[in-house]
Formats: structure tokens, C-alpha cells, sequence
């Protein structure tokens, strides 16, 4: 089986074939898998289809590129069909190479090669794999995903210009905090919005707190989505702006953090209830639960991380057995979060 990648540039159609097989099956599934606080996360479309979003940390013993093989075996996968690199970071490309040398991989997509000279050997790593078979993705392009639409909302430091989703202006932003911009790969990061129905997920990378309030001012591009993974691991010194986090109102927060990465920690300068991350994360309107994927040992308290049966992993990282958390989502817009370390369910229907 087959099928046709769609770019749109002004005036120009382009078309390719990949060949796809596919088994179906009947949700949208996403897996956060355990990556000790960099990003992999692995979307499984109804037909069978798989993408993959990062690949995690390289390290001798490939630990993070077996983790993700252990994932598509769960799903009962065994290719990637669309890779996409939301930057060139040791945590988000490491796994690449060991990763390919286990399961095939279709096509790559990226923001372009272009990065700092201390992030080369990540493009050298990501172009000896996808070289010949990665196409460069623009805000505003579209990933076509079986019945999932999968939309570009950012690549290379440029947003969508129109708002999706429903997005309007934010009038949070009159008063929003304004920071300077950090790391400029951060900046490039792909940035998707997924849609199947009612249900959404925003997947950002690394955006940082100056990106995020680009996307939110002075209107909110991307609207209130069900889902979100936060940005920068919840390592929210320099991201999880509130203008930005509290306009897209999710209902469900995953959290990919590390047992020491991301996730806790203070950010001086706010007040009591957005000094510690996780309870900026709690005070988002609308909300209803937050999953980890580890305890934050930063600040492992009650009031700074979810409730235990929503965190995947405790332990430290030469410890830890890399458990992962699942979002399995229905055509009506239902869907059951799972945590595979204590077969904890809990089901929500999409706003």
C-alpha cells in the first residue's frame, strides 16, 4: 500500500509516494515513551500508520533507542512510517542512528540542516540516516496521517499567520511577562498540531518562553487544545509562559520530563502559585489531570508533581525501568490515558 505526500507551495503541488503498510486498529493512540527527560513520542493513526516525534538520548547502550523499539513492539509496529526532528538537541536526535540500525524508517521531516556548529554532529547523525528521504516542513504545511490531521504550526523560528483550531485574540496578552529569546535552536523547533475529531494535541519541542508568546500574541494560532506535552520538558524557568499555557486551556497535561530534568524546581519572580512548575501547570483554567513521566526529584512533594498513580517512573535514572503513559483516542472524541507501570486508566471525553 501506498500513499501521497502533499506539499503546498504558492502555485506548486508537489507529490511522492512512500510505501506505507499498515494494520488497522481502532484509536489514535500516542505513547510518551521514557526517555529520562528528552522526547520521544510515538503516534500510532487508525489505519496502522506510525510517526514518531524525536528519538531521545544517544548512550552506550542505546538504552532510549530500545525503549522506543519496546514501544512499537507494544503497539504491534514494525517500521516508523514518518520520523519528524523538532530540532537538532542531543535529547531530541540522539537515539537516531542507534534507533535505525533496529526498525526501518520512512520518511523524515525536519525545520531544514541549518543549526549552530555545536549541534553539526546531530545533522551529520540525522542527514547518514534520512539524507535521501527527509523533506524540509514550513509553518502552515500539512503531515498527511491516515484520518489524523497533522498540522505544521511552526518550523525554523516561523509560525502559522492564520489561525487554526478555532484561535483567537488572547487578552492575557495586554499584561503578558516578556523575555528575551534562548537558545536559537530551541527557536527552530517543529511544532504540530494534531486533530482527529474533537481531540487535539500540541506538541511544541523546545519552544521557549519568548516563543510560546509569540504563538499566543496577539491571538492565539492554535486555539484550546485536549492535549498537551509540555514544552522544554515543563523546565518552566524559560518556558510554559502562562499567557500562552492558560490561553490554550488544555484539559490534559504530559508531562516528558527526567528524574532530575525538567519539572520542578522555582522561577523567581512570580507568586506563590507560579513559582513551583507544577502548580502553574494545576492553575491552567479547565484543566483536569496531569501524567509525568517521572516523580520530579528536583522537588518530589505532593503539591509539585501528579498523583502517583499518573506518574510512570520514580526512580532514579540508573534505576529507573522506563515505563510508559498512552493516550488512546476514539473517532468520538473519548479517550483513555494509561500508565503502563500500574495499569492505572482513567477515561475523558474531549471538550
Amino acid at each position: 500500500m501506498s500513499w501521497l505526500h502533499q506539499r503546498v507551495f504558492p502555485g506548486i503541488i508537489a507529490l511522492w509516494a512512500v510505501a506505507v503498510p499498515v494494520t488497522a486498529q481502532s484509536t489514535f493512540d500516542i505513547y510518551w515513551v521514557d526517555v529520562e527527560g528528552g522526547a520521544a513520542t510515538l503516534a500510532v493513526a487508525p489505519d496502522g500508520q506510525s510517526m514518531l516525534i524525536d528519538t531521545g538520548f544517544p548512550g552506550p547502550d542505546d538504552r532510549d533507542a530500545m525503549r522506543i523499539k519496546a514501544a512499537l513492539d507494544e503497539a504491534g509496529l514494525s517500521r516508523i512510517d514518518h520520523l519528524v526532528i523538532t530540532h537538532y538537541h542531543t535529547d531530541h536526535v540522539g537515539g537516531l542512528e542507534a534507533l535505525a540500525e533496529m526498525v526501518p524508517i520512512g520518511h523524515c521531516y525536519d525545520h531544514n540542516t541549518i543549526t549552530e556548529s555545536e549541534n553539526q554532529r546531530w545533522v551529520d547523525a540525522y542527514l547518514r540516516v534520512c539524507g535521501d528521504k527527509r523533506t524540509e516542513v514550513h509553518a502552515g504545511d500539512r503531515i498527511p496521517f491516515g484520518a489524523v490531521t497533522v498540522d505544521v504550526v511552526a518550523s525554523n523560528g516561523d509560525l502559522i499567520d492564520t489561525p487554526i483550531n478555532g484561535g483567537t485574540a488572547n487578552p492575557r496578552c495586554v499584561t503578558a511577562e516578556r523575555k528575551e529569546q534562548a537558545s536559537p535552536e530551541n527557536q527552530r523547533s517543529v511544532g504540530v498540531l494534531f486533530s482527529y475529531g474533537r481531540f487535539t494535541f500540541l506538541d511544541l519541542g523546545d519552544f521557549n518562553w519568548a516563543k510560546e508568546i509569540e504563538l499566543a500574541c496577539p491571538v492565539n494560532l492554535v486555539g484550546e487544545v485536549t492535549l498537551y506535552q509540555t514544552s522544554r520538558h515543563a523546565a518552566f524557568d524559560d518556558a510554559g509562559a502562562p499567557t500562552h499555557l492558560y490561553a490554550i486551556k488544555p484539559q490534559v497535561v504530559v508531562v516528558n520530563n527526567g528524574p532530575r530534568k525538567g519539572l520542578g524546581g522555582t522561577s523567581p519572580g512570580f507568586d506563590e502559585v507560579m513559582t513551583r512548575h507544577y502548580r502553574r501547570i494545576v492553575a491552567s483554567p479547565d484543566l483536569e489531570d496531569v501524567w509525568q513521566g517521572h516523580r520530579s526529584l528536583f522537588a518530589p512533594g505532593a503539591v509539585d508533581n501528579a498523583a502517583d498513580e499518573r506518574i510512570a517512573n520514580f526512580e532514579e535514572s540508573d534505576t529507573c525501568e522506563g515505563h510508559w503513559l498512552r493516550a488512546s483516542v476514539t473517532a468520538g472524541g473519548d479517550f483513555e490515558m494509561f500508565n503502563s507501570r500500574n495499569g492505572h486508566g482513567r477515561d475523558y471525553t474531549a471538550r
